[in-house]
């Protein structure tokens, strides 16, 4: 995600140009679980996108929330100036087994979006619905969250 885009924590969960970053051939946002010494959520989101992506993140807002009956996914908007693969420390990344885990620039627009098939589709259809309208993402974000 640079400068813009979404992540995601989860608990048993834009800018000039806007862009998400996904993972080549598995595309997707920085995210992940709530770790037991993370304070909270955003740190959680934080501490993953360092981890995923070498970027220190502003955290925009808490986007929305899917929840079902195992888990509750909370989707954050964040910007990013900026990353470094070479900084990045998550687990996934020492384990040869796991595949390639490159991150790529990807215009935030409706073709890019349709193009990565982005999941889970709540959060797409989100994306797509706002940029088709021209919306400010920020706008969508709830910052108190």
């Amino acid at each position: 995600m640079c400068p813009g885009g979404t992540g995601h924590a989860r608990r048993p969960a834009a800018a000039d140009p806007p862009h998400l970053a996904g993972r080549h051939a598995l595309p997707g946002v920085p995210g992940g679980h709530v770790e037991p010494d993370d304070p909270g959520l955003r740190a959680a989101l934080v501490r993953e996108i360092r981890e995923e992506t070498g970027a220190e993140p502003q955290i925009t807002g808490l986007l929305q929330v899917l929840a079902d009956a195992h888990q509750r996914q909370y989707f954050y908007l964040a910007r990013i100036g900026s990353w470094s693969e070479a900084d990045r420390t998550g687990p996934e990344f020492a384990d040869p087994d796991r595949g390639e885990y490159r991150l790529e620039e990807v215009p935030l627009s409706v073709r890019a979006l349709d193009a990565l098939s982005l999941e889970p589709e709540e959060i797409a259809a989100l994306l797509r619905a706002a940029v088709t309208a021209g919306t400010d993402l920020a706008a969508l974000a709830d910052p108190a969250r």
